[in-house]
């Protein structure tokens, strides 16, 4: 799996590609970084306590689904709508193979 570190050196490569590597920018891809760390103990949790978990109420123990799937859900989300706004898509991204070229 990839770490956040080489995530995130390529899509400053990829800003870099596109003219646009601007401080306003590369705070976006820190924040990437960062949802990408939340999303893999998210998902790591998810593994590790499954989807339902056991939890404490005013009525005693019950189940219920795990908070690392919304936590998980919604790092995606934010990491899809920082690709948005950084305008990466599959179409116009560099493949680390064609640099090399």
């Amino acid at each position: 799996m990839a770490s956040s570190k080489s995530i995130k050196e390529s899509l400053i490569k990829q800003l870099e590609n596109k003219g646009a590597n601007v401080d306003h920018f590369l705070i976006l891809i820190d924040d990437y970084a960062n949802y990408y760390e939340r999303e893999k103990i998210a998902q790591k949790d998810i593994k590790a306590r499954g989807h339902i978990v056991k939890a404490r109420s005013s009525s005693g123990i019950i189940e219920k689904e795990n908070p690392s799937i919304k936590t998980a859900i919604n790092c995606n989300k934010q990491k899809l709508a920082i690709l948005k706004q950084l305008g990466l898509t599959v179409e116009n991204t560099v493949s680390d193979e064609d640099d090399e070229l």
